[in-house]
């Protein structure tokens, strides 16, 4: 990560688009209140993990039940009105 600046909240709130110019040319923003830091500004990094591509969980010891997409009609059985 490069340089680190730090900024009161009202900075902030003044110079916010300034400050994003900075986190995009890589540095980090600490943003005080009071001379105490409260928060981070920086840059936005996706998730490392991906999700896995159809199939690819096989053999991880995850499986599906072969009925898990029949119709599940009764389990809301329950939530009707009894009949007089």
């Amino acid at each position: 990560m490069g340089a680190k600046s730090s900024v009161n909240v009202h900075d902030a709130k003044t110079r916010f688009s300034k400050l994003l110019e900075q986190v995009q040319r890589g540095r980090e923003v600490i943003i005080a209140k009071a001379g105490r830091p409260v928060a981070r500004l920086s840059a936005y990094a996706p998730p490392a993990r991906k999700i896995a591509a159809p199939g690819g969980m096989e053999g991880k010891g995850y499986w599906i039940a072969a009925d898990f997409d029949e119709p599940v009609d009764e389990v809301f059985d329950v939530l009707r009105e009894p009949r007089p």
